[in-house]
């Protein structure tokens, strides 16, 4: 019982929860305590934003082993037809409601195109994936810029229900729980295992009776419903958003989020997205290297990354691993004493 007990605690969901849980008491205090700068303070929605963009993306590279380069777009989706909800619904209802319910449509909104999208492109794999989904973002961004209710090219005016970062955060934070917590029983469900197996060897899945096409589409409605969560909450932090900034740009930086952290891993992409958003702003100070010292930290951690002798190293140093260090070390010097 106690092992079980200590192996439940210790375990990687588990330490991944306690990093983010410590991560957000922190911001929080610098947050409401006066802490932070006019940059980061404006970032920490946003970059609770990008977690989830890079949670929800992993799901599709990392355990469906498939490239897609249209997330951005299935967030512009979620943003414009919850902002567009929320900011009928301001006039009669608090943001702690409207928001929520706005969130949620703009969700299954996402998960809809999704769907759409998700239907014919699934039937290709790779590069060619890679392209059509690419495709189908910009057309997605090209629409919405021309339709009227989205404001057309001057973007859309979300000054009603624009709100600072105190109000939005713990919005965020619950988003970016939820997030984790089912993407990482998703991953270690059955469904998860049949998931991986489609990444392993297709045709093996496709033999031993697993529905390829029902799992695929799972991870990819999945992947936009979160997406376009997010995007609503994104909408609320900025007074007026346009469909031109969530181009091809967008999704390749979420893509370079989720290699970094390492395909599969929720943790590293948790890290990466915090490391990427937040680093160009810390090296402020230094403005004229800042992007230059942004681009090589990138180039030595992907070569790290690619050494397996760094791989290994990485993986010894767990929270378990140190505990047991430190527990064997106490127990060595208990009787060392004793003699």
């Amino acid at each position: 019982m106690k092992t079980s007990f200590a192996k439940r605690f210790f375990s990687r969901n588990a330490v991944t929860v306690y990093l983010l849980v410590a991560f957000y008491v922190l911001v929080s205090v610098l947050l409401y305590g006066g802490g932070l700068s006019r940059q980061l303070y404006y970032m920490a929605v946003p970059l609770s934003c990008y977690i989830v963009l890079a949670v929800s993306l992993n799901l599709v590279v990392g355990l469906l082993g498939e490239l897609s380069l249209g997330h951005a777009g299935f967030m512009s989706v979620g943003l414009f037809s919850g902002c567009l909800l929320s900011i009928k619904l301001s006039t009669v209802l608090p943001i702690a409601v409207s928001l929520p319910i706005s969130m949620i449509v703009g969700g299954l909104l996402a998960a809809v195109i999704g769907l759409l999208v998700g239907l014919p492109a699934l039937r290709l794999k790779g590069d060619y994936l890679a392209i059509v989904t690419l495709g189908c973002g910009e057309i997605i961004k090209n629409v919405i810029t021309n339709l009227d209710v989205t404001g057309g090219a001057l973007g859309l005016n979300t000054l009603p229900i624009y709100s600072d970062p105190e109000t939005l955060l713990p919005f965020g934070i619950l988003l970016v729980f939820i997030t984790v917590i089912v993407m990482m029983n998703l991953k270690n469900s059955r469904h998860g295992r049949a998931i991986t197996a489609i990444r392993d060897n297709r045709i093996a899945a496709e033999a031993s009776g697993v529905n390829v096409t029902y799992y695929k589409l799972l991870v990819f409605v999945l992947a936009a419903f979160f997406a376009g969560m997010a995007g609503v909450l994104y909408g609320h932090a900025f007074s007026n958003v346009k469909a031109t900034t969530f181009d091809y740009n967008m999704s390749i930086e979420i893509l370079v989020i989720v290699v970094l952290g390492g395909m599969g891993s929720v943790r590293g992409s948790i890290i990466a997205a915090i490391l990427l958003r937040t680093l160009p702003e810390l090296l402020r100070e230094v403005s004229d290297y800042r992007m230059l010292a942004y681009s090589v930290l990138l180039i030595a951690i992907m070569l790290l990354n690619a050494s397996p002798k760094f791989v290994e190293l990485k993986g010894r140093w767990t929270l378990k691993n140190v505990l047991a260090f430190f527990k064997k070390k106490k127990t060595a010097s208990a009787v060392e004493k004793g003699e």
